[in-house]
């Protein structure tokens, strides 16, 4: 298999933001118009160690992971990648652990690996307590050493998504870690550009273009070593429940971050996360 590894020059991202002028072109791109996962762009994770208390099992099935045009993917430009809960009481994974659920995650790892630059994606979210998607970037060593970016991370609520960093001295409950509010009248339902633009020195988190949180090497390097200058991948993926959920929403019946509503919602199947593209540019 050919590993993609892009290094970037640290300013490209800042200047591509001081005037106007063409767009970049990408260095990786998928707007999931083929109707089918481009599996040489991603990989798909099937559950083996689980972590954070999450509820669901990730599985490589068409049961949670489609590709397509259709009513749930209405405003997306050239169908989307549908990521779908489901309900699946006794659902055992090949290691033979139990789930009432399962759901879906995609990596770039050993595909696509990128250092700097900006990296975006098209999202709309389904509102429920517990549900936890995300769009993220995490290298390859040993977390959290290796550095994790959390573009975009939601527990349910739709009023806001946040941003956070995970490194050495500032992993799991991470002081470094900011919310973003929608303006009035919007909402996670709706399709927002959720991006990040990286340098050697900053990390400036951004949702509709607007700059919503920015993170300089100097205020990482308050908490501890900055880790932010090795190859990443990209992640997208919907958990379900887990330590961070609960934390927000302290519920532990029926699970952990996960209420009755919810169970409901994803019981319906209508518990979604919907990717119309994901873009990375120099």
């Amino acid at each position: 298999m050919t590993v993609i590894v892009v290094w970037i020059l640290p300013l490209a991202a800042m200047s591509r933001q001081q005037g106007p002028g063409p767009a970049p072109p990408p260095i990786f791109f998928d707007d999931f118009s083929s109707g089918q996962l481009d599996r040489s762009k991603w990989n798909v994770i099937v559950t083996g160690r689980t972590v954070n208390n999450e509820q669901q099992a990730y599985v490589d099935s068409s049961d949670t992971i489609t590709v397509g045009s259709g009513p749930d993917t209405a405003g997306a430009e050239n169908g989307a990648l549908i990521i779908r809960a489901r309900r699946r009481p006794g659902f055992k994974t090949p290691e033979g652990r139990a789930f009432d659920f399962i759901s879906g995650r995609l990596e770039s790892r050993s595909k696509f690996e990128f250092t700097y630059g900006t990296t975006a994606a098209r999202i709309k979210l389904t509102s429920g307590a517990g549900l936890w998607p995300a769009f993220w970037a995490l290298g390859t060593g040993r977390w959290p050493a290796t550095g994790e970016m959390d573009i975009m991370e939601n527990v349910g609520d739709p009023t806001w998504t946040n941003f956070a960093l995970h490194g050495p001295g500032y992993s799991g409950n991470t002081p470094l870690v900011s919310r973003q509010h929608f303006a009035r009248g919007g909402d996670i339902s709706g399709w927002h550009i959720y991006s990040m633009d990286w340098s050697a020195d900053a990390l400036i988190f951004r949702v509709d273009g607007a700059e919503e949180y920015r993170v300089t090497r100097a205020m990482v390097e308050q908490h501890g070593q900055w880790a932010y200058d090795n190859p990443k991948f990209l992640i997208v993926n919907l958990a379900l429940g887990g330590q961070y959920p609960q934390a927000v929403n302290k519920i532990a019946e029926p699970y952990v971050g996960l209420p009755q509503s919810t169970v409901d919602l994803i019981a319906s199947d209508k518990a979604l996360m919907l990717v119309d593209w994901i873009r990375v540019t120099h």
